[in-house]
């Protein structure tokens, strides 16, 4: 498996766990059956009901893994898909975990198999507790907490109403407390084609779409002077940006296409559909009769093709104060710019925290790896709360 590891180290068994999920290449691209296939036998033998959700293809699933009965206790929350590997310049196997010094590499080690790991070495304790602990493992986080969303239906569906919710996310060990909500939208705008030297006969699909971007950007500066601001983020405020745009053929043709997508980087009190709500009124009200009066088949279409929620948790809540005494942060807490599944959670009235082993500066890249102190002070966290649970 690994070899000349140096400095602290956690338990042999949730190295050779973090080394078994590892070689799982679950990519949010392809299928995860075989790693929650795994796990579900291993908490099965232990004693646990698995329940499990799986997408449309049955291709990927969500497994819901219940120790104990009754209200209260935690749910410890993790996603089993990783980013690809793709054009990445590895130095070992990335799907093969590689001991260096005190470093782990290996994709997800830090993002964030290393947690899994974690809290499926624990999950012999949490049987034995005889209390209500559930282990959450989603598909398709990577890629808009996807899984997520079903999971957590699924949880609220079987009536099952834990004291709270862990979020294992690379943090640090430092509890999170919030984090921006994201959404992603098209935009598709359809005019008439002409020869540019009959350029009034046509609909310039990329010049209204160009209005509608224009709008995007003076919603933004507005939003920058008017929003009630967060203190915890880096960026206060919403932020909105326009990342993709494609359209016509050539510099002689009046384009009758045009497409965009935008995304909307919102805080918590902040409605990202009331800023598509505003470019609808201003494609429906002025610039679509002026385009259809010329060309009746013009159109302007919007779509919502992703969206995390937001998340918030106030600071003198009594489960961040649980979570923080666990990881002994002494009050300390944080908010993060990246996105997690926590505000689903949040929204089915669920106390949550994102706390996890691994920073996420270390995620995504080449050579991805987590420290074994990290993986150590993650298990101590963990432990803690299971403890404290009992």
């Amino acid at each position: 498996m690994m070899a000349d590891l140096s400095g602290p180290s956690p338990s042999p068994e949730t190295l050779l766990l973090l080394e078994r999920l590892i070689a799982f290449p679950t990519v949010s691209c392809d299928g995860n059956l075989d790693l929650i296939g795994f796990v579900r036998q291993r908490l099965e033998a232990l004693g646990a009901t698995c329940r499990l959700t799986h997408d449309a293809a049955g291709r990927k699933a969500n497994l819901l893994a219940s120790f104990g009965q009754g209200d209260g206790g935690l749910v410890f929350s993790g996603h089993t898909d990783v980013v690809p590997v793709d054009g990445q310049d590895w130095a070992t196997d990335p799907f093969r975990l590689t001991g260096r010094d005190d470093r782990l590499h290996g994709r997800g080690t830090a993002d964030m198999k290393g947690f899994i790991a974690i809290i499926l070495a624990a999950a012999p304790l949490m049987a034995a507790s005889g209390r209500p602990f559930h282990i959450a493992l989603s598909y398709d986080e990577e890629v808009g907490c996807i899984g997520a969303r079903d999971l957590v239906a699924d949880l609220v569906a079987a009536g099952i109403r834990p004291a709270g919710c862990v979020v294992g996310e690379p943090t640090g060990l430092r509890p999170v407390l919030g984090h921006k909500g994201a959404c992603a939208f098209r935009c598709e705008v359809r005019g008439r084609e002409a020869h540019s030297s009959l350029a009034p006969r046509g609909v310039n699909a990329i010049e209204y779409a160009a209005r509608l971007i224009s709008r995007l950007w003076l919603i933004g500066e507005r939003l920058k002077v008017a929003e009630r601001r967060h203190p915890g983020f880096d960026i206060p405020f919403t932020t909105i940006n326009t990342g993709v745009i494609g359209g016509g053929v050539m510099a002689n043709i009046v384009p009758a296409d045009c497409r965009f997508r935008f995304d909307v980087r919102h805080l918590p009190w902040t409605d990202s559909e009331e800023v598509v709500d505003e470019l609808r009124e201003l494609a429906m009200s002025e610039m679509l009769p002026a385009m259809q009066a010329l060309a009746p088949e013009s159109r302007i279409g919007f779509e919502r093709i992703g969206h995390v929620p937001a998340f918030d948790m106030v600071p003198d809540d009594d489960f961040v104060r649980h979570v923080e005494r666990a990881a002994g942060s002494n009050g300390d807490h944080g908010y993060v710019a990246f996105g997690t599944e926590a505000g689903l959670f949040q929204a089915a009235g669920i106390p949550t925290v994102v706390c996890g082993p691994g920073f996420i500066d270390q995620a995504h890249k080449p050579n991805e790896f987590i420290s074994l102190s990290q993986l150590a002070l993650g298990e101590a966290f963990v432990w803690n709360l299971v403890r404290q649970n009992s």
